[in-house]
């Protein structure tokens, strides 16, 4: 009973009064992380003509169409908002019922780039293990779009790119991720000129069409893409592309130090490091959970990520 009381004011808080049902924002984010309105029927223990009629409600009572009803499910922008409610009030009710019998877990929705997650992210996942009951969803996203995440209520949390915080959000800078060109000693020397080597003719790993880094170095030497371009979309097997000769990447430095000092990997000749400035930002929201995790990133950022 208590914890429906602390929706209900939550939402008179939020709305200035009782607009939204509490069980059908709860249904909203069922189907947006399940998918389809079955796989939200049960998880819920209801039929599918149930969730169906909670979300009629939920859009009547908002005035528009807050899910489409496409395969996947996908909450509209509309939906957006009354998702990210739906997200704020569960982690309320898991924190205000932590010490109760029976306490529902703690979620913490996070998004998070690849080459982040491979480096200096780590030690937050050590600090999250040592909460009780805490689950922690990792959303694998290109820190230039991790912003459309916490914008449509997906998650709670960001490593992003931009300084401009999402609405209902806090940004602060963490540090920047620096980036420098490296190949494997023979790819170098096969592709050697000189003292240089020919970037024109060298082969490419790029982890996916979002990833600009190589273009950029490129483009810095009058260059487009060569004829050979490798598309390998994971961090760790980036890397190993990288270190068998596949191509030249732009590598973390966190990643490219141990590489050097076994000889795997060398930098190009003449080149230097491009940095990614990289961001946190969170819900503003007093949430124990939120600010434990926020504490962790800055400490994990300090300890790694360059100044500038």
């Amino acid at each position: 009973m208590f914890l429906q009381i602390m929706k209900r004011c939550f939402i008179c808080w939020f709305t200035g009064s009782v607009r939204f049902d509490p069980h059908h924002l709860e249904t909203l984010r069922v189907i947006a992380d399940e998918g389809s309105f079955e796989a939200a029927a049960r998880r819920l223990s209801l039929t599918p003509s149930a969730v169906s009629q909670r979300i009629r409600a939920l859009e009547r009572a908002a005035g528009q169409v807050l899910v489409r009803r496409t395969a996947p499910a996908a909450v509209t922008a509309a939906g957006a908002p009354l998702l990210r409610l739906a997200r704020q009030l569960r982690l309320l009710e898991a924190e205000a019922g932590v010490l109760l019998p029976g306490a529902p877990v703690t979620e913490l929705a996070v998004a998070v780039n690849a080459d982040s997650l491979a480096t200096w992210f780590h030690p937050v996942l050590g600090a999250v293990a040592r909460r009780p009951a805490t689950a922690l969803r990792l959303h694998v996203e290109d820190q230039a779009y991790s912003s459309d995440l916490l914008r449509r209520g997906d998650v709670q949390a960001a490593v992003t790119a931009s300084d401009e915080p999402v609405q209902g959000c806090s940004v602060e800078p963490l540090g920047t991720l620096r980036y420098r060109p490296a190949a494997a000693p023979w790819l170098v020397e096969r592709h050697r000129t000189g003292r240089g080597v020919d970037w024109g003719a060298l082969p490419v790993v790029v982890f996916n069409e979002k990833d600009r880094l190589q273009d950029e170095a490129l483009a810095a030497r009058g260059l487009g893409r060569p004829a050979v371009v490798h598309r390998v979309p994971s961090s760790a097997d980036f890397l190993e592309a990288v270190r068998r000769g596949l191509g030249w990447g732009m590598v973390p430095e966190p990643q490219l130090a141990g590489a050097e000092e076994t000889g795997d990997l060398v930098r190009l000749p003449g080149s230097t490091w491009s940095g990614v400035p990289l961001h946190w930002q969170r819900w503003r929201l007093e949430s124990p959970a939120l600010d434990d995790l926020t504490d962790a990133v800055r400490r994990a950022a300090r300890a790694a990520l360059a100044r500038r």
